[in-house]
């Protein structure tokens, strides 16, 4: 008898469990749909209707949008600033605000951002607004790389370049905000350029009591 019932009634139980499992895949799908419609209306809509209130801000809007929405869909593309590479990416979403220019991060790894960290973000956050003011190009590449033992950033731009050698002593943000400030927090900064042959500025930072 109980085989019977289990002959009768499986197929019957089995049917009944893929319909409730598909039931709920469906609802999860729609709510994802829910709010991506709900986030696009919020933001994407919002942007492209100050974009036609304000045309010339165009290029900002829209950098600032892709900002947000590869945020939002991507975890990895985070800007909260609760890691290096976030901060990076916070970082150059505000020079490209400021500065009306693409600032393009690229990280391998990352790591908390604690107080060891942040001479690194901050000496990038002056490297690359040096590049925005005064290499004379609408792009920066910031390149980071963090291993268990270390964070080395590199910040580039195919612009005017200078002779480091002959910098004036009032050029204070290579000097002081970039240089001194890592080699006080341990760190090394070391600045590659020529006149007409772009800046690169290579910054080095070990992880105190990693990697050991």
């Amino acid at each position: 008898v109980l085989g019977g019932l289990a002959i009768v009634v499986g197929p019957w139980i089995y049917r009944l469990a893929a319909e409730l499992s598909d039931e709920r895949e469906e609802r999860v799908r729609t709510q994802e749909r829910a709010d991506v419609a709900a986030h696009l209306h919020d933001s994407v809509l919002q942007t492209l209707a100050l974009i036609q209130k304000n045309p010339s801000d165009a290029a900002r809007l829209a950098r600032s949008q892709e900002r947000d929405l590869r945020a939002w869909l991507f975890s990895t593309e985070s800007i909260d600033e609760s890691t290096v590479a976030s901060a990076l990416r916070a970082m150059a979403g505000e020079v490209e605000d400021a500065w009306n220019l693409t600032v393009d991060v690229v990280a391998v790894g990352d790591c908390d951002l604690d107080e060891a960290m942040r001479p690194i973000v901050s000496a990038a956050r002056e490297a690359t607004t040096n590049a925005a003011k005064h290499a004379g190009i609408g792009r920066v590449d910031i390149y980071a790389e963090i291993t268990p033992d270390a964070v080395d950033v590199f910040v580039r731009d195919r612009g005017a370049g200078f002779d480091p050698d002959t910098t004036p002593e009032d050029r204070l943000g290579v000097r002081r905000s970039i240089i001194d400030r890592m080699h006080r927090h341990g760190g090394t900064a070391d600045v590659r350029s020529a006149p007409g042959e772009g800046t690169e500025v290579r910054l080095h930072l070990a992880r105190e009591g990693e990697g050991e």
